[in-house]
């Protein structure tokens, strides 16, 4: 009998994910023979974890809070994005045993925003809020779209500007603080954790009027974010869900060369959510 392929997601905690269920809908919709599970790696043995994993001829996985820097150190070779983006989610084992780490986090929110939404990056006024391992890991894929700029406003402006340096020769960024911004942006896109705590970084009013609203995280209710969008006249709001199948479905591709249909998938766990 022909064992079937092994893969996981690697985090700590680990049993809230979604990620089991989205690739066993991706699976099923391919006609891909996998099995995908969770695997709670301790804080302390990471790299053990996938030693004994890769060891039994597991094929990838993906990683998620608090492993991410982790993978990228137990990678033998590097995509040029996880280069970018100083963090890896997805790892693969090749035909010769070693291992490669990938991130399709920006990808995954590119296509949700393009595709999905059918918003304009290209030429747009893009301004992020935040400046920590979320946003990094979007503005190499973002940036690959021609925006006009990108503006990263963060409380310490320094990490900001930091961020800025890092990616200025891929385009027009630029940051500052959060009382810098001044109103004009298309597109705005919260990469800070503060709505799931029901909280909203110190914004001017007027800021979100006309503008597309794009949280890049999600729940079973629009989120504070969106909330915020929607009361200073946005032209649309959105949360993450979408980012979280179409990165999904990028590892798959990297994984099993299938590019799955994503639309039912996301209605399966939007439906979930409510």
């Amino acid at each position: 009998m022909t064992a079937i392929d092994q893969y996981r997601v690697v985090g700590n905690p680990i049993a809230h994910s979604k990620s089991p269920q989205i690739h066993r809908l991706f699976a099923a919709q391919t006609g891909q023979a996998i099995n995908y599970k969770a695997l709670c790696a301790p804080l302390d043995g990471f790299a053990g974890s996938m030693d004994e994993f890769f060891a039994d001829l597991g094929c990838g996985a993906n990683i998620t809070v608090p492993f991410k820097l982790e993978a990228m150190a137990y990678a033998d070779q590097l995509s040029e994005r996880a280069s970018r983006a100083g963090a890896v989610n997805t790892l693969v084992r090749r035909e010769d045993g070693s291992i490669f780490g990938d991130n399709t986090d920006g990808i995954g929110m590119v296509r949700d925003i393009r595709q999905r939404l059918g918003w304009t990056i290209g030429a747009a006024r893009v301004l992020i809020l935040g400046a920590g391992g979320a946003v990094r890991g979007v503005l190499a894929p973002l940036l690959a779209e021609a925006p006009a700029e990108v503006y990263i406003a963060n409380r310490t402006v320094a990490k900001a500007a930091q961020l800025a340096d890092a990616f200025a020769d891929l385009g027009p960024v630029r940051a500052g603080g959060f009382g810098d911004i001044e109103p004009g942006y298309d597109l705005i896109i919260n990469g800070t954790a503060a709505s799931l705590a029901g909280e909203l970084p110190p914004l001017p009013a007027g800021l979100g009027a006309g503008a597309h609203c794009y949280d890049m995280m999600y729940g079973a209710k629009p989120t504070v974010f969106m909330q915020w969008g929607q009361q200073q006249g946005a032209a649309a709001s959105a949360d993450g869900l979408g980012m979280l199948v179409e990165q999904a479905a990028e590892s798959f591709y990297i994984w099993r060369d299938q590019r799955p249909d994503t639309a039912p998938v996301m209605a399966a766990l939007r439906a979930e959510l409510i």
